[in-house]
């Protein structure tokens, strides 16, 4: 997919040095069709890499994407550039009177505080009911999932023992579900999370369906009838070191962490992880806007409701 970004967004060079079809500005503008407006919540302090991955991802299909990046206006990121925001980024008062036709809402380093106690949850709840009946159809990552769960149906969450951290084999439950077609009886998916959500909290709600799980790591997949809102536990955007940035920064900081499991060769840190759920997370999101974006959306965005 032909991705249009600003060109001095430093995803910009990242992607075309990996060989990505990025569309500068100019022959966006003069291709004659409408691309897909994609905003994107970026609640990672890590933005860059966050924005990154997530093109990267999305830039998958033969689809023309523009991606709109949002950022909180109640918290402000300590961990990159305040021009690096006023230029790529905007606040939701800067869209709320748009339609899109999808959404991703990131994860956020803050599930061990309760909802309520996030600096920016009032807002995010109010991005969340807005996205009901301006967004075709909304992903929801790990934190964001959890946010979401919680918000739209009550569902809590709950601390773990220890984090669950590493990449963890996933099956299908339901294989009827289009966001799985394509996908093999077994496939990976990266967690770094604290808290986790309960099946039997989830399966309370018929509304929700659940699409894939972990017998380690939990529910994997849920999301709603015709996929308008979808639920991800895990973090099938991390790139190849994620996770070893996360680990070496905890372990360097003195935090009781373990080594992520099934990541690097024989458990040994001294090695280059093994990448295992590339694949499958390319045609994940590549299923996500084909079947619930691109197929459903309707292509004038103000019938969205």
């Amino acid at each position: 997919m032909p991705i249009k970004i600003p060109n001095q967004l430093p995803a910009y060079k990242t992607l075309t040095d990996e060989n990505i079809f990025v569309m500068d500005e100019f022959r966006a503008k003069t291709q004659d069709i409408r691309p897909l407006q994609i905003a994107i919540v970026n609640l990672m302090p890590t933005k860059i890499d966050t924005e990154t991955q997530l093109m990267r991802l999305i830039s998958n299909t033969s689809l023309q994407v523009e991606a709109v990046l949002v950022r909180t206006k109640t918290h402000e990121s300590k961990h990159v550039s305040k021009e690096h925001l006023e230029n790529f980024y905007v606040t939701f008062d800067d869209i709320k009177n748009r339609n899109f036709d999808g959404m991703i809402i990131t994860g956020a380093p803050v599930e061990q505080l309760p909802f309520e106690e996030v600096e920016y949850w009032d807002e995010l709840c109010e991005i969340m009911k807005w996205s009901t009946h301006h967004v075709h159809s909304t992903m929801h990552i790990c934190w964001g999932a959890q946010a979401a769960l919680y918000y739209h149906f009550g569902i809590p969450k709950y601390p773990l023992p220890a984090k669950m951290f590493g990449v963890f084999p996933h099956t299908v439950e339901r294989r009827s579900s289009i966001l799985f077609r394509g996908f093999d009886d077994v496939f990976m998916v990266p967690h770094s999370r604290h808290t986790e959500i309960r099946r039997e909290d989830v399966e309370a709600h018929p509304e929700i369906k659940i699409l894939a799980s972990s017998e380690e790591s939990g529910i994997y997949a849920m999301m709603t009838e015709n996929g308008r809102q979808i639920f991800l536990t895990g973090h099938s955007e991390y790139d190849a070191l994620t996770l070893d940035r996360e680990y070496r920064r905890d372990k360097n900081l003195g935090l009781p962490i373990a080594v992520p499991k099934n990541y690097f060769p024989n458990d040994d840190d001294t090695k280059a992880p093994l990448v295992s759920w590339r694949s499958c997370a390319n045609l994940l999101f590549s299923n996500w806007l084909n079947y619930f974006v691109y197929q459903t959306t309707p292509y004038d965005l103000s019938k969205i409701n």
